[in-house]
């Protein structure tokens, strides 16, 4: 039977190639969604162990995140930005469960994260998450549940309005865009929590700046972020 089996995956695998979703080259039996290559060599950035980093940074004086960290480095035309383009616009929403479990068990071991007990994504709005299919930064918020034994909580924080695209905005007009986009909907089951809020990718940090406002309305709560990537200037 198991002979059966192993000879009918080599025969999907001649007509449907599975291969690395960040770098594009073929996968081995063992391997899923990354090659053994890109598990090891794509950018981590170990921000999770470090209080004082730079996305953390990013949120000084605008609003109190607990902390705040990505895992990997996103950079122009490189394999990250590759293995997003993938998950957010290619519907492969295997790439955030898996990237999220393992990064969950990588926040297990720090101080800064593993008294999370809440894993809320930042909300996409009704009209593009029908358009899409589903919410990438959800993906990733249920790898990093599965892993972090913690509760996923989908339907506290809603997105309201659309917000236009983010690229090619300054600051002021990412911030202009997204400060008045997100509400609560029921706050109860959030009081006295650590919440891990997260996304795909952080850049100016405007969308969960702006979310994390609407979550710090709940008593008791504290708020830290995290997110697959983050693009570093």
């Amino acid at each position: 039977m198991r002979a059966l089996f192993s000879l009918a995956e080599d025969l999907i695998s001649l007509f449907y190639p599975r291969v690395c979703l960040a770098c594009g080259n073929s996968l081995f039996k063992k391997e899923q969604v990354l090659c053994l290559s890109c598990l090891y060599k794509l950018p981590k950035t170990g921000f999770h162990l470090m209080e004082d980093n730079p996305v953390a940074r990013q949120f000084w004086g605008k609003i109190n995140f607990e902390s705040a960290a990505s895992y990997y480095y996103f950079s122009k035309g490189g394999s990250v930005q590759h293995l997003v383009h993938q998950l957010k616009y290619k519907g492969h929403e295997e790439i955030g469960r898996y990237v999220g479990r393992l990064y969950g068990h990588e926040l297990l071991k720090s101080p800064l994260f593993n008294s999370v007990s809440v894993i809320v994504p930042v909300p996409l709005h009704p009209l593009k998450l029908a358009k899409r299919g589903y919410n990438q930064a959800e993906c990733f918020a249920e790898g990093l549940a599965e892993a972090m034994q913690a509760e996923l909580d989908t339907r506290s924080l809603v997105r309201v309005r659309a917000s236009e695209t983010q690229t090619r905005k300054s600051r002021f007009r990412r911030w202009e865009n997204v400060k008045e986009i997100f509400q609560l909907t029921d706050s109860a089951g959030l009081a006295g929590k650590h919440v891990l809020l997260v996304d795909d990718v952080i850049t100016t940090g405007s969308t969960l700046e702006a979310a994390g406002h609407v979550l710090m309305q709940i008593p008791g709560i504290s708020v830290s972020v995290a997110s697959i990537a983050c693009a570093m200037k």
